[in-house]
């Protein structure tokens, strides 16, 4: 009989041992993209295969149901505690790999019922001697583990695919939308496996048609679980969107309050051009009448007005030139250190509405992390036809990376548009050619920007 064989017996041991521990690497494959510390996800792994091992042993005294339940709940606690954020997003994780998980064992089970029927049916196996069903049923066992598990892979490739914000919080509408398909794909599999179970149980063999709709059902079932995350994931991506234009918008906004500064900057100007003549002949007169101490007060009061009309910073180009200043005196009044050595590529075919979206954002950016008696600096140059500009603030901490943008993982995005000024950025970048890059060195967050010109102005 099979049933006295070592090898039997061997492979009835071993199946479930292998199971649990290639389905904790599974668990490890979902959870990994969204977790912060990678590495830690082997603990993930190691928490649910251990448990389902442990509880194997006494597995006479607990249902599968159970006992499944159990070590994906100690993985969600290993998950919580490694990495403390967005719960909700854990929580679906965890009941997603759960439905997946069954749905891909029932799937697995009814191929392997099948092919295990029709093969023993035939006439060469009518004759075999004990050894080849020895064999026979290993080698079901493994097909029915390899299924199983090259299903449950599948299907959590497809949920990583089109999960394409692993990043952002999950609210509670948006845990329970994502959990609707995964609960109604587990209740499913509960209500078909129950009827299989008894209709086998009654007849002693299973109904081809009620086990192809079966599969079909389950296969549909992941179909479903994919295509609302993805569904979902492109509503994401359309708010994502629609923020930034309406931050792109408010810029715009700005762009043209700056440049309103920027003529009236021209009038003060040219006011004093008008009134120079007057101020020259003023002195002529102090100097000639011996009052050399009031022309020298007359003269740098002169300057000094001079000075506030035209301001400090010369870049190059009076748009320019106002944001700086006015970020200069942001940098004062947080009692910042503020350092300039910005030049605008004039001549080039880098437009001066696009730059300001870039000094708008990584100054705001740079001035937000950036504490009191702290600096701030910002410079530009070129190298060939790249023009750079860096930015770079006072900076304490760790800088974590998303994975998809390769941009710093921040909490203000928010629906002020906070958090969205390296994205705006990087479009900017994009539409030149170029990219952005953040690094932490000698305590400084570095924000560089290349945008590649294609007319080189000379400074």
């Amino acid at each position: 009989m099979i049933e006295s064989g070592l090898l039997f017996n061997l492979t009835a041991r071993l199946l479930p041992v292998a199971e649990q521990i290639l389905g904790g690497y599974c668990l490890g494959s979902l959870v990994k993209p969204f977790m912060e510390r990678k590495e830690k996800v082997k603990l993930v792994w190691a928490a649910y295969s251990l448990t389902m091992l442990a509880l194997n042993v006494v597995s006479c005294w607990l249902s599968t149901f159970t006992a499944v339940v159990t070590g994906i709940f100690v993985a969600f606690l290993v998950m919580c505690r490694t990495d403390r954020r967005n719960y909700k997003q854990k929580i679906f994780l965890a009941a997603t790999f759960f439905s997946l998980c069954w749905l891909a064992c029932a799937i697995a089970e009814i191929l392997y019922d099948n092919l295990y029927s029709y093969v023993t049916h035939t006439d060469f196996m009518a004759k075999a001697p004990d050894y080849l069903w020895e064999a026979l049923y290993v080698a079901m066992c493994i097909v029915y583990l390899m299924s199983e598990i090259l299903i449950l892979l599948a299907s959590i490739r497809c949920v990583k695919k089109v999960y394409v914000y692993k990043s952002a919080n999950m609210t509670k509408k948006e845990l329970c939308i994502l959990l609707a398909p995964v609960f109604t794909g587990a209740v499913g599999f509960e209500i078909i496996q129950y009827y299989r179970s008894f209709y086998i149980w009654e007849t002693g063999k299973s109904k081809e048609a009620y086990d192809t709709w079966a599969v079909i059902y389950y296969a549909v079932s992941i179909a479903v679980v994919v295509v609302v995350i993805g569904l979902y994931q492109s509503i994401k991506a359309k708010q994502e969107e629609k923020l930034q234009n309406e931050l792109l918008a408010a810029q715009i906004d700005s762009i043209r309050h700056h440049i309103g500064q920027v003529e009236c900057l021209y009038q003060n100007i040219r006011g004093i051009k008008h009134d120079m003549t007057n101020h020259i002949m003023t002195l002529e007169r102090l100097y000639a009448s011996d009052q050399a101490e009031e022309a020298r007060e007359y003269t740098a009061e002169l300057k000094a007005a001079l000075a506030e009309a035209v301001g400090e910073i010369k870049s190059g180009n009076p748009v320019t030139d106002v944001i700086l200043q006015e970020w200069k005196g942001e940098a004062e009044k947080r009692e910042m250190q503020f350092q300039c050595d910005f030049y605008y590529p004039a001549g080039s075919d880098i437009n001066v509405f696009d730059v300001s979206v870039i000094l708008n954002n990584a100054l705001q950016n740079a001035m937000e992390h950036t504490a009191k008696n702290a600096s701030v600096s910002i410079r530009s140059y070129r190298r060939n036809n790249a023009y750079m500009i860096e930015v770079a603030n006072s900076y304490t901490g760790n800088l974590q990376q998303d994975p998809e943008s390769g941009l710093p993982v921040t909490s203000k995005r928010r629906a002020d548009g906070h958090g969205y000024g390296l994205s705006n950025i990087r479009r900017v970048a994009h539409k030149y050619a170029g990219d952005i890059a953040v690094d932490i060195k000698d305590g400084k967050f570095c924000l560089s920007v290349m945008l590649m010109m294609e007319r080189v102005a000379e400074r």
